[in-house]
């Protein structure tokens, strides 16, 4: 290294950069060249057009249904009839064509009845054919009225819970420790149920209306920053002085929690703004219950020092108060395509959570998988699954 050096001093670093920037002016001008040349072949293809309608969002007014379509397919769409339950009927389009991962607003006038079942279907000028179902047809209400209830959904579904479960750390402080490494482990087996249940609502939130703007994968880019993002933020806590190791392992724990009932707020969000009161409702009680036992895994990795009860409120708003905003953020009606990279930040950020309790479930020997580690660990995810049963 000290010959290149000598050999390329500073007047020569000109000239590097310039070589390592040739590369993409060669790409550059071979994109520009294309895009001269209207991209000559790449327009050719055998067999029909590959046309992709998505309804994102559905909204029933008096006498109006009102469709946010996206197209996630490789051409341009234009809806030129639309039926509904085999009828055709009139409709107004916000944008005449859809470009490639474009969205428009259909706007049908229609007399549908309350409580009634409809499907739409919306008919391309290429003879292709798009469905939408509805259930249970409702009036959507306004989500600027919903403000108010979804902080007050969000609070009981995140921040009240999350601070019953917080009640058990006078407890925690006079179990053997064994019992702590017990608990520890349990609090690793709540954490992977969550991990899981995030992964499976993201990759079911982007298989249903985000495929083409990544799907999957935008899960797993969310779940890799989220990780990514808490192993620097750890390393920078662990450099600076006087900051014990439990209380880091409870801030960790408390926004990974955070990020996942950022999800549990969106579930609950979405229900009440498409109008599923009886779901928003069932959700809220299972919610409830499921996230008492979060608490738990936040005091424990500082059921040994001393923690003010100013940083336990801290903690425990960290974790919960999330829930507020996902409802928020639900009642708008999110994107599918935010939605599932939210999820995988929670995924993430569980994982890497995990990764930093792990040692302290480690026995005498150091074996991370000891009996009472397994049956911990277990037991956690047992838990985890038969309150999630609830919503």
């Amino acid at each position: 290294m000290e010959d290149r050096r000598a050999r390329h001093p500073g007047g020569s670093r000109v000239s590097t950069w310039l070589l390592g920037l040739l590369p993409l002016c060669v790409i550059a001008l071979a994109v520009a060249g294309l895009a001269v040349l209207d991209g000559p072949g790449l327009a050719a293809r055998n067999g029909p057009p590959a046309e992709e309608l998505t309804v994102e969002r559905t909204i029933l007014g008096a006498g109006s249904i009102e469709l946010i379509v996206r197209n996630q397919g490789a051409d341009p769409v234009s809806v030129v009839q639309v039926a509904v339950n085999d009828a055709f009927t009139d409709f107004r389009m916000s944008e005449p064509e859809i470009g490639r991962l474009g969205s428009a607003n259909v706007r049908i006038t229609y007399p549908w009845v309350d409580a009634e079942a409809y499907e739409v279907t919306l008919l391309t000028s290429t003879g292709g054919v798009a469905t939408h179902g509805i259930p249970v047809a409702v009036r959507t209400p306004d989500p600027s009225g919903f403000l108010g209830l979804m902080t007050i959904l969000g609070t009981y579904v995140g921040v009240i819970p999350v601070a019953i479960g917080m009640l058990w750390l006078p407890w925690l402080r006079r179990v053997p420790p064994s019992w702590i490494r017990a608990l520890m482990a349990l609090t690793i087996g709540l954490l992977a149920w969550l991990a899981i249940d995030a992964a499976l609502e993201g990759m079911e939130v982007a298989d249903a209306g985000a495929s083409g703007l990544g799907g999957a994968g935008l899960v797993a880019m969310g779940a890799v920053a989220a990780y990514l993002l808490l192993s620097g933020v750890h390393a920078w806590m662990a450099a600076r002085p006087g900051q014990a190791g439990g209380h880091r392992l409870a801030l960790l724990v408390s926004v990974g929690i955070g990020l996942h009932n950022l999800g549990e707020g969106l579930a609950i969000g979405s229900a009440y703004a498409v109008g599923a009161l009886a779901l928003g409702a069932t959700l809220v009680v299972g919610f409830t219950i499921h996230n008492t036992t979060e608490g738990l895994a936040i005091v424990a990795p500082v059921s040994e020092e001393r923690v003010s009860p100013p940083r336990l409120a801290l903690l425990g708003l960290i974790a919960g108060s999330p829930a507020i905003l996902g409802a928020w953020l639900g009642a708008a009606t999110v994107q599918p395509a935010i939605a599932a990279l939210l999820l995988g930040l929670g995924v993430g950020a569980i994982v890497q959570v995990i990764v930093q309790i792990a040692p302290s479930v480690r026995d005498h020997t150091g074996r991370l998988l000891h009996p009472l580690g397994i049956t911990g660990i277990l037991t956690g995810m047992a838990l985890m699954y038969a309150t999630g049963l609830l919503t």
